[in-house]
């Protein structure tokens, strides 16, 4: 969409949530190296970027996704393309900034208008931009359902399973995981005559609308398989590095009742077992550490070259 704001006045929604989650974790460093001046600044323009979301980006079901030049929306309701799109609503879970009611709508109205099971896909909007009078950029350029234009975009894809895992949503984010796989689009030869694509790498993109429904694109050469493995490693097993620090705060589905994980921090082993017996889909969790029972705090890392056992449990007392 380069030409949404060309004149200089076009704003993007999306990249509104993204800079403001940028500043608030800049802050942290900031934070780190004493530099009140700089929190301060920082803490106040992610603020003003969120108020004029809230205000002013909110279409009653979902977030717009951006505004030309002249004030006009893209990813409204009123718009006859690119209705919505889901790069604004994924981003509204995961910074966490603003209202968490509207950022639980906007995730419902993705399911319900962006999710197609039957192709195995998440597209990144709908409908397509074709006929339609303006002009968002070379988005436009790409068939209608090819690539960006309400195709699969898996970058995007990848974002709403994070998201839908932060929502506490561990069920939905490994059906949607499961969905974009690319092996289940190639588990018998009437399958990969339709995708024509890879099994064993992640495509750019998977196309939507007759005739290249559900065929895949650029693989090879995409970073959203770097967010595919994060989005599994990271937002649902719940496996998460920060400098010296592990955090575990998993959103597996809820029949998965346990699972491990084995991390290896330079010379020294972490044997990490996630128990989830009562089948919950929760936020709280306790954890053992060589056997002694802790809050679920970060855990620092060391090198001490032994084999350190973590048990996390889901806590049914929540």
């Amino acid at each position: 969409m380069n030409l949404v704001g060309r004149e200089g006045k076009g704003e993007s929604v999306w990249l509104g949530w993204f800079m403001s989650d940028t500043l608030t974790k800049f802050t942290e460093f900031c934070c780190q190296n004493e530099a009140q001046d700089k929190i301060d600044f920082y803490t106040n323009q992610s603020k003003k970027i969120i108020q004029a979301i809230e205000e002013n980006a909110w279409d009653g079901e979902w977030y717009r996704r951006a505004y030309y030049d002249d004030g006009n929306s893209i990813g409204s309701s009123k718009n006859r393309e690119c209705r919505i799109d889901s790069l604004s609503q994924s981003w509204a879970m995961i910074t966490g900034l603003g209202d968490p009611n509207r950022a639980k709508t906007a995730m419902e109205a993705m399911e319900n208008n962006l999710v197609v099971r039957n192709q195995g896909l998440i597209k990144l909007l709908t409908p397509p931009f074709d006929q339609g009078e303006s002009d968002p950029g070379y988005i436009k350029g790409y068939l209608p359902g090819v690539r960006e234009n309400g195709g699969q975009y898996t970058h995007a894809a990848a974002w709403a399973i994070m998201a839908k895992a932060k929502s506490i949503q561990g069920d939905a984010a490994w059906e949607w995981f499961d969905l974009i796989n690319p092996i289940n689009h190639t588990r018998n030869l009437r399958e990969y005559s339709v995708y024509k694509a890879e099994p064993y790498v992640l495509s750019a993109d998977v196309y939507s609308e007759y005739p290249h429904q559900g065929r895949g694109g650029w693989s090879w050469y995409t970073g959203s398989a770097g967010w595919m493995y994060r989005a599994g490693i990271e937002s649902i097993l719940g496996l998460q590095k920060n400098g010296d620090t592990l955090t575990i705060q998993p959103n597996a589905p809820r029949n998965w009742r346990e699972y491990e994980i084995i991390y290896t921090y330079l010379d020294t082993t972490y044997e990490i077992k996630i128990l989830n017996p009562e089948g919950l889909n929760r936020d709280r969790h306790s954890q053992r550490i060589d056997g002694v029972l802790g809050e679920n705090m970060p855990i620092v890392l060391v090198n001490d070259k032994a084999v350190h056992r973590i048990e996390v449990i889901s806590d049914y007392r929540r």
